[in-house]
């Protein structure tokens, strides 16, 4: 059985920013304050997940800054989980992660 995946655009449930549909992928997370909503499960844009917790953004690894791997964590279940940066990310917010991860 295959996933279907789904690339919408939502408003940010933390920071109220209107998210556009992610170019060539799936959107997982506001561009803004790069918040996250639990609903994937096994992959990017199954949407399968059952919790619908809001997922802040708790730290970001990486050197170069269109390569840096997110973590969100869900304030409802605790799941962790990792995803890439888009291109239209907030840079400035990226960064203040970065710097936190590195403390």
């Amino acid at each position: 059985m295959g996933f279907i995946t789904v690339n919408e655009g939502f408003n940010c449930e933390l920071c109220g920013a209107k998210v556009p549909p992610a170019k060539g992928t799936c959107r997982n997370h506001c561009t803004k304050c790069l918040a996250s909503k639990h609903v994937d499960d096994h992959i990017p844009g199954d949407r399968a997940a059952m919790c619908r917790g809001l997922m802040e953004a708790i730290s970001a690894e990486g050197t170069e800054l269109d390569k840096v791997v997110i973590s969100h964590q869900c304030e409802i279940c605790g799941k962790v989980q990792r995803n890439k940066v888009s291109s239209d990310d907030n840079r400035d917010v990226i960064l203040k992660l970065m710097k936190l991860t590195q403390l």
